[in-house]
């Protein structure tokens, strides 16, 4: 019985341990995870070898936004195939995408029942770098829209253009720029019947800033705003609809249009076109390789010093541009100049940290209205995708967690902001109607990307905002009315005879929103030739500046559609500039 009894154990043993053989060999196969990213979900498959290795990573699922988020995810794959790992760094101006890729690929590891601690991860070696030197007659520090429109413009005047980027991918704020142009005096305006003029622009421009702008560089941009329209349209880039931002007395905002006519958003529009001009123009991109520092010799910019993951580079040039955007992307030194605003979300990518600022004053730039950072009203705070205010100038309505409206939604943007903090959870929902969405591409994509909550009926729409049914449709009914009779006589808004929507075609929409760090109108002080002024108030020989890396333009509040009417404006003056230096 005990020799029984001992063979059975031994059995049992025996089977138990191939058994366990068997559990514990990995089978290989395609698996499938997903999560929310910035606008969309994303789901990958992860096909895993036998040997726990990942060969391939496919993109089931994903919409997120084209010139951003969708760049970003291939530069995902390439990253985790290349580490065997998802301990990487994302893409610095897409680090929602990229996450949200990590944990998706992390979900489809995980249930083939591996941990991803058991993927046979590559150990990154020493890097060796090395050195190099670069010759150009222009060098341009940042890829966003300033620095791709000096480009072009430097490079079309034969001049041999380096552009260096720290981020992988080009565009910047300029990416981000949802709504459209100011420009005065042009041909689309004409076309529409619209009046304007230059100095109605800067009138506007020095109001909505409370004057403290530098009026030449307002003048300037002003009085180039219809000639930068030309150029765009000279590159392939055609803003041929004309709506109305805050703060403006007229229909000066132009934007792009498909070829349904439906709204797009201006700078993932522009930026493509950019890039696609700049290569053109055989100008040199340098991505994910950061400016460290602007060399000067005997009083003058001679160039950049940059480093990237392998090289240290010193880029030898006879002018240097600066474009690397403002600082809206560092709450830190946000808070650092104006600490009320500690723990408000940012509409900025995450690498408009305000470098070119602190090189330009490392070599003795003057820097002006710093402390002049522009909130924007309405900004989905979850992620901090910004809702352009063009759709208020078109007709949408703001109205608070009561259903009412509270302020005349054209206001400027500090004004706007200021009354939706006033209101209680110091936010409000922004409503749109079926026509508008009809006619906008850019409402479509706050739709698809989750932003916006529908109702078939004022009433469903007042559930699903959770306020009283009643108050909403008083609201609705009355906004309405008075788009009719072409006078607000609520809030005393003055465009209503002109405005496109009156919001009476259901379904409806809505997102709510509250406002976010948006736009520094502060840094390196500029000449209307974009040249780069030092504490002493002398021209920094061969340093030019553009976009908003620069103060002075804006003043105290910058007006919607003036960010990119800077960049190219300035832009152009500045690769124009430059390229005329160079050749002295």
């Amino acid at each position: 019985m005990k020799k029984y009894m001992k063979f059975l154990l031994t059995l049992v043993l025996a089977f138990g341990i191939l058994t366990g053989c068997a559990k514990n060999e990995f089978k290989g196969g395609t698996f499938t995870g997903e999560e929310k990213g910035f606008s969309s979900t994303i789901k990958v498959e992860v096909t895993i070898s036998n040997d726990k290795t990942i060969e391939a990573i496919n993109i089931v699922e994903s919409a997120e936004s084209a010139d951003i988020g969708e760049v970003a995810l291939p530069i995902m794959i390439e990253k985790v195939l290349g580490s065997q790992s998802v301990d990487v760094d994302a893409v610095s101006t897409a680090t929602i995408t990229s996450d949200a890729f990590l944990v998706a690929v992390t979900k489809a590891i995980e249930s083939s029942g591996l941990k991803v601690s058991d993927l046979k991860a590559k150990e990154a070696g020493a890097v060796e770098k090395k050195e190099e030197t670069l010759d150009a007659d222009v060098v341009i520090i940042g890829a966003g829209g300033a620095g791709m429109t000096a480009a072009i413009t430097a490079a079309s005047e034969g001049k041999s253009v380096i552009i260096i980027e720290k981020a992988p991918i080009v565009g910047g704020n300029t990416s981000r720029a949802t709504g459209g142009m100011n420009a005065a005096e042009t041909k689309y305006q004409e076309t529409a019947g619209i009046e304007d003029s230059v100095e109605l622009f800067v009138e506007d421009t020095m109001k909505g800033g409370y004057e403290k702008n530098n009026k030449e560089l307002v003048q300037t941009m002003a009085e180039q705003s219809a000639s930068a329209i030309e150029f765009l349209d000279s590159i392939g880039a055609h803003l041929s609809d004309v709506g109305k931002a805050g703060g403006a007395s007229t229909n000066r905002s132009h934007r792009p249009v498909d070829a349904e006519g439906k709204i797009l958003s201006v700078g993932s529009y522009l930026v493509p076109i950019f890039e696609q001009a700049a290569k053109d123009n055989n100008v040199t991109f340098y991505m994910e390789t950061e400016a460290t520092e602007i060399m000067m010799n005997e009083g003058a910019a001679v160039g950049v010093k940059a480093s990237s993951a392998n090289t240290d580079y010193t880029i030898n040039a006879k002018a240097v541009i600066l474009a690397t955007g403002g600082f809206g992307g560092n709450l830190e030194m946000v808070e650092s100049y104006k600490p009320e605003l500690k723990g408000y979300v940012t509409t900025n990518a995450s690498t408009i940290t305000g470098d070119g600022i602190k090189m330009a004053e490392a070599v003795g730039a003057n820097l002006v209205d710093m402390a002049e950072i522009q909130i924007h009203p309405t900004v989905v705070q979850s992620n901090g995708a910004l809702i352009t205010e063009s759709l208020r100038g078109d007709g949408a309505i703001l109205v608070n967690n009561e259903g009412k409206r509270f302020t005349n939604e054209v206001l400027t943007r500090d004004v706007v902001s200021a009354n939706i903090i006033a209101e209680e959870g110091s936010a409000a929902w922004l409503i749109v109607d079926q026509q508008m969405f009809d006619d906008s591409n850019v409402i479509q994509g706050y739709v698809n990307k989750g932003y916006m909550i529908q109702g078939d009926t004022i009433a469903d729409l007042a559930k699903a905002m959770e306020v009283d049914e009643a108050t909403l449709q008083e609201t609705i009914d009355n906004w309405v009315g008075m788009v009719k009779a072409g006078e607000d006589t609520d809030f005393g808004r003055d465009d209503l005879a002109t405005v496109k929507y009156d919001l009476s075609k259901a379904p409806y929409y809505a997102v709510k929103i509250a406002p976010g760090v948006h736009h520094t109108m502060g840094g390196v002080e500029i000449n209307t030739n974009t040249e780069v002024i030092n504490k002493n108030g002398e021209v920094i020989p061969g340093l030019y500046a553009a976009g908003e890396v620069t103060g002075g333009v804006h003043g105290g509040n910058r007006l919607g559609g003036n960010a990119v009417a800077d960049i190219i404006v300035f832009g152009r003056i500045a690769g124009q500039n430059a390229a005329t230096y160079v050749s002295k």
